[in-house]
């Protein structure tokens, strides 16, 4: 018997039936947007480039923001809420993304924790230790949820650094094809990991690593949603 794939929009329903109390708090929404560099849009929006992110290709193509890097490039896009704006009661996200092509030698299983696309989710204000001596790059709680190609579907990761205060979430790999949707419950994830009240989500990110690795790769964001509880 042949099985049919569900349509998005089919997908994106019945996610959010499931939860039909949640407010929508925040979206960043591509699909809407002309073909072309993306850069300046981005930058407009508030979102602001860490790392080597100045080096990653970013174009808006067929409802698409597309990403792609051909060298080892380790890269941030994100935005910091202001105080008055930081999402409370911050419930899940949906996300509408994919990757087109993986870097080669990325593993998270053999500890070469590279990605072609994940994003990072971070909460409340208090400083963790990153690991590094005298409180260097101390970061506040993240969930970083990404798609990976090697990597068990559904399986939590530790990081080099951040180990007191960052998880990674292997949410989709190499047997997801085309538009993956993720609904990504970043409450839940939170008190289950740490055993504490969720925080406020005071900013937001998608980062690409191919340091380490070979060939490239190549992601896109559709948009991403987050809801209340």
């Amino acid at each position: 018997m042949k099985i049919k794939a569900f349509p998005i929009w089919l997908i994106l329903f019945l996610i959010t039936s499931c939860s039909a109390n949640a407010k929508e708090l925040y979206r960043l929404d591509f699909s809407q947007q002309k073909d072309g560099d993306a850069t300046e849009w981005l930058q407009k929006k508030g979102l602001k480039f860490k790392l080597d992110a100045d080096e990653i290709s970013l174009k808006f193509e067929d409802g698409k923001l597309k990403i792609k890097t051909t060298e080892e490039i380790t890269g941030i896009i994100g935005i910091q809420f202001t105080d008055d704006k930081v999402l409370e009661n911050i419930g899940y996200a949906i996300i509408e993304w994919g990757v087109e092509k993986f870097p080669q030698g990325a593993d998270w299983e053999d500890g070469n924790n590279r990605l072609a696309i994940g994003f990072l989710f971070v909460l409340g204000t208090e400083k963790l230790s990153s690991g590094l001596p005298f409180g260097i790059n101390a970061a506040p709680y993240f969930l970083g949820p990404f798609i990976g190609e090697k990597e068990h579907l559904n399986k939590r990761y530790l990081g080099r650094l951040y180990k007191k205060g960052g998880r990674y979430y292997c949410v989709a790999n190499k047997n997801s094809t085309g538009t993956v949707v993720t609904r990504f419950d970043i409450n839940q994830t939170f008190q289950k990991e740490f055993n504490k009240p969720t925080p406020a989500l005071t900013s937001f990110g998608f980062q690409v690593n191919t340091k380490d690795t070979e060939g490239g790769a190549e992601a896109f964001i559709k948009r991403v949603t987050f809801f209340s509880r």
